[in-house]
């Protein structure tokens, strides 16, 4: 069955939002008078929103919070990181000869995160892949996220696509189980933020550069 659309992941995988996303998450918590979390502890910590990262970077830094306390630095974290959010953030190399050459056969692109919506087409604005990505569904968009197969499958229903014929990139576990769960082919970076290896989750393709992805993508033309 010829595949229709691309849907990607967005931090690590379209995106690497690493030093933005730390910052935000150390601006927290040394507001709690934690230490600052390093970047191999954040690659475990992205995947599933951002409250999870904050809770994991409490527990990471002296212990976890009570329930009042983390409902209020998730609110610091999307205020500061909705204001910094593409400071320094940077689209992977080869992210756009990708999509000018899939988009030259017609293909579609969505993007499905756990990263709040709203945020999600924010940096998607600044950091000017928006032109490519017009459907987003993010991790506040329906009940429940990632790797739930049911965000996966609302991005194939508003680009009008049956989820059966189209591919997802991921970078971690939650992507991979995601695709897994779906039932489709999913092509994972080995660049992104991951506490394993992404070959430990029995992804479709490993990658090692975006210029290795167009080549994937044409067998399933």
């Amino acid at each position: 069955m010829p595949v229709e659309a691309l849907i990607f992941d967005l931090d690590g995988t379209l995106v690497d939002t690493a030093p933005d996303l730390i910052q935000a998450t150390n601006h927290v918590l040394h507001s709690i008078g934690r230490r600052p979390v390093s970047y191999e502890e954040f690659r475990g910590f992205v995947g599933q929103g951002a409250m999870n990262l904050i809770e994991r970077g409490t527990l990471a830094t002296g212990g976890a919070v009570d329930p009042k306390t983390l409902k209020r630095l998730h609110g610091e974290f999307l205020d500061y990181y909705g204001r910094n959010i593409s400071i320094h953030s940077k689209v992977f190399d080869g992210i756009p000869a990708l999509l000018d050459e899939a988009q030259s056969r017609g293909l579609k692109f969505g993007v499905c995160t756990n990263k709040v919506e709203g945020l999600s087409h924010k940096l998607l604005r600044e950091i000017g892949l928006s032109k490519w990505f017009e459907v987003v569904v993010g991790g506040d968009t329906l009940p429940i996220m990632k790797p739930n197969p049911a965000p996966y499958r609302e991005v194939a229903k508003r680009l009008g696509v049956d989820a059966a014929r189209t591919i997802m990139f991921g970078d971690s576990e939650t992507d991979i189980r995601t695709a897994q769960n779906t039932g489709v082919p999913v092509i994972a970076v080995s660049f992104g933020y991951t506490a394993q290896p992404v070959q430990t989750f029995d992804p479709t393709h490993v990658i090692d550069h975006y210029d290795e992805a167009w080549g994937i993508v044409q067998r399933y033309l």
